[in-house]
């Protein structure tokens, strides 16, 4: 169940915008629920003790935790000692006797005085949320400065929701054991209780199950470039995290991945795939067709033998068997998978993956272990215990809140972190960008839930996928955004406070450094709505980390701190790449951004005597990574759409469409085009190229502007599908006209 606020904000806390924050207004993230300033400090010198009572024996490994960490931050040795009677000057004492039972199992209570801190929580779990808040009332480095001082307080504090999560994918890019176990501490840091560890992909394997040595033999390893790249973890390092992890009170939750994304176990043992074989470990990212062949009581006792060592090893409650994007082709042929629809009853192969997840369901449910799939576990029919982990916005889970099954709330739109943070030039990625200010504005349950619905919402959960992102680069990826997320899974809706957050996070960005964390540093940024322009444009830039100086160039050559600063807005006359950077009083520098400023001339509307409303559609088959040349191409299908739809489309992957007809401009003016798809697409007005966001990628956003004349202008627009969310979205806004997809109405072909 949810654990629904509290009753009363005593005092809300605000926060000053230096970096170390300041002593009256503390800058803790996530936010406490009730936290309420008192009169006078505490001297961070006078600390000598942690102790915790003589009766509370459970709460041994977490003073030794807290004591532990002081010493090395104070570079003093704080010892921990029992105590039975009333706080000595000096210490901190961790408590539970006599806490309070509504705080449930990770509430807590902070109060620092004068004299002593004193953290009490009914559970050890609690007090260590506790520590996790004490460690952020402290400064970054305590032992460079000695005479700092604690305000005194009164914090009162418990989660809104039970699942705070976050996903590591180590099968595109192997990490190494000690970075699983510093990524654990990082989440524990900001209060989140899961970590979701991805485990088995079709790019690797990457746990030692005994009774199968071609996992770790052949499945954990992949080609790359002629070299052996990949790498596995021993069930004794699977027992080392997890213990690590548990004395962090974190959940690893491991995700052993059916029907589908199984390309790697068919390489070590294709006799469970459709086909037979041969398979190799996929060395390129995807979705592909060989699949585990759900007609074959073979696989189901390979995946059961795997299940009983991955139980043994893993104490979670939840075992996650993934269940995404699973292709039908090779069933849809396959002699046994067609005997096994019949057999069973099942109407087509959608039913058929819903068979194939009820019956690893109810082997889980036998070992006492409740399963979670992503929302694809949807189709077919959701298996009866199964919780889902609605990914493709959110309509998975309200489908399955409304049917009583539990949730965890993904979406791509705010909780993929391998989606770029803005826009940079050389992305490795043509996917959606996610902000700071996206992650924190979302809420993990839907409003159309009632409330008892509502309680099926366990929590969120943030993803970290590594298609693009090896060990090195998941700081980059994850950080902030993995602290907005903190905030929205803990901290009461009704606190929330974009604003307060981003100056919290100023503060919180020398934590950060002070942990290691090579977080993302946000480019300069252009605050110019428009990017082209007819006679002048002034360009103002914008430093979102109020902190450091820009240094621009205009000549396409990369900034460096010797280039000219900016203080003031920019004014061009003529077409111009402007490229800047922010220098840091720490060394770091940011990426570059890239601003392309175009003069043009407006385009001249056509004439058209004979129109029609619609668009030429025309629907190509065929494999492809980029947007080919159709003109070549003979189409599949012709015919006349309404609008930027798939009506023509006879299959869901690996197709083309090409739509051409006018667009109907009502006045003169900049006019700014969007295209959302997945995979790539172009736009274009006349022969000028506006939107160019071609590629194989996920769901993701790509926008361009032209100056058009009034009337009506020839669009194009090419897209493919190569296979995955089968997406496409045409959007436009200009003068007079909010953002919005182009309607039907301003839409237009020749009348032949």
């Amino acid at each position: 169940m949810l654990i629904r606020g509290i009753a009363t904000i005593m005092a809300i806390v605000t926060t000053h915008s230096a970096a170390a924050g300041t002593q009256d207004h503390p800058a803790i993230i996530p936010q406490p629920a009730q936290i309420q300033r008192t009169d006078g400090e505490f001297p961070i010198s006078k600390l000598r003790a942690v102790e915790f009572n003589h009766s509370d024996a459970d709460v041994q490994p977490v003073a030794e935790y807290l004591a532990s960490w002081l010493s090395d931050a104070t570079r003093r040795t704080i010892p921990v000692s029992q105590s039975a009677g009333h706080p000595a000057s000096g210490t901190i004492t961790l408590n539970r006797t006599n806490a309070n039972a509504s705080l449930g199992d990770e509430g807590y209570e902070l109060r620092v005085t004068t004299d002593a801190i004193r953290l009490s929580a009914p559970t050890p779990r609690g007090l260590f949320y506790a520590v996790q808040t004490l460690r952020q009332l402290l400064p970054p480095k305590p032992n460079a400065t000695p005479n700092a001082t604690l305000p005194c307080l009164a914090i009162k504090d418990q989660p809104r929701y039970r699942w705070r999560g976050m996903l590591l994918d180590c099968c595109r890019h192997f990490m190494t054991k000690e970075f699983v176990k510093r990524y654990i501490d990082l989440l524990a840091f900001h209060k989140m209780n899961v970590l979701h560890w991805h485990l088995t992909e079709d790019q690797g394997w990457r746990i030692e199950i005994k009774k199968y040595p071609r996992l770790t033999e052949v499945a954990a390893w992949r080609d790359e470039g002629g070299q052996r790249y990949g790498g596995f973890y021993t069930q004794e390092d699977i027992k080392e995290v997890v213990a690590y992890a548990a004395s962090r009170f974190v959940t690893v939750v491991p995700e052993i991945e059916m029907p589908g994304h199984s390309v790697a176990a068919l390489a070590a043992y294709p006799h469970l795939s459709c086909t037979g074989g041969p398979h190799e470990v996929a060395n390129r990212w995807g979705v592909f067709h060989d699949v585990y062949c759900a007609g074959n009581d073979q696989v189901f006792d390979f995946l059961q033998d795997v299940l009983d060592e991955v139980i043994e090893l893993f104490p979670s409650p939840y075992i996650h068997i993934g269940g995404d994007e699973c292709p039908k082709k090779r069933w849809e042929t396959c002699a046994k998978c067609q005997a096994r629809i019949k057999t069973e009853g099942l109407q087509d192969e959608h039913e058929l993956q819903s068979y194939f997840i009820r019956r690893i369901e109810n082997y889980l449910n036998t070992k006492n272990r409740r399963l979670i799939g992503w929302d694809e576990i949807l189709e077919g029919g959701l298996a009866p215990n199964a919780t889902v982990q609605s990914w493709r916005g959110m309509r998975g889970a309200v489908a399955a809140a409304t049917s009583g099954h539990d949730v965890i709330a993904s979406p791509t739109s705010h909780c993929y972190l391998d989606y770029a943070q803005m826009r940079l030039p050389g992305e490795p990625t043509n996917m959606g960008f996610i902000d700071l200010e996206t992650s924190y504005s979302f809420e993990p349950t839907p409003p159309e839930l009632t409330p008892s619905q509502a309680g099926h919402v366990l929590g969120l959960e943030g993803n970290i996928w590594t298609e693009h992102a090896p060990q090195e680069r998941v700081d980059w990826q994850v950080f902030p955004r993995l602290t907005a997320l903190s905030e929205v899974a803990w901290s009461p809706k009704e606190l929330r406070d974009w604003p307060n957050f981003a100056k919290r996070m100023m503060a919180h960005y020398t934590r950060l450094d002070a942990l290691g964390v090579k977080y993302f540093l946000a480019p300069p940024q252009c605050d110019s709505r428009h990017h082209v322009f007819t006679d002048t444009l002034d360009v103002a830039l914008r430093n979102p980390l109020d902190r450091g100086t820009i240094h621009y160039t205009l000549d396409g050559s990369t900034p460096t701190s010797r280039s000219p600063r900016y203080v003031k807005p920019l004014t061009f006359s003529k077409t111009t790449i402007v490229r800047a950077r922010t220098y840091l009083p720490n060394d770091r520098v940011t990426e570059t951004s890239e601003f392309h400023l175009r003069k043009l001339e407006p385009l001249e509307p056509v004439t058209a005597t004979r129109r029609a409303p619609g668009l030429h559609c025309k629907y190509y088959e065929g494999h492809w990574r980029r947007l080919p040349d159709f003109d070549p191409l003979s189409p599949a299908a012709t015919g006349i759409t309404d609008n930027f739809n798939m009506t023509l489309r006879k299959r869901t992957d690996a197709f083309g469409l090409t739509f051409t007809g006018r667009l109907e401009v009502p006045a003169d003016g900049t006019y700014t085009f969007h295209l959302r798809s997945d995979d790539g697409s172009r736009l274009w007005i006349g022969s000028d190229l506006v939107v160019d966001h071609d590629g194989l990628h996920s769901v993701g956003n790509a926008s361009g502007q032209v100056i058009l004349k009034a009337g009506l202008h020839p669009i194009t627009v090419h897209f493919f599908e190569s296979g995955g969310s089968e997406h496409l979205t045409v959007s436009y806004e200009g003068p007079s006209i909010p953002k919005q997809p182009i309607p039907a109405s301003v839409l237009w072909h020749k009348d032949e």
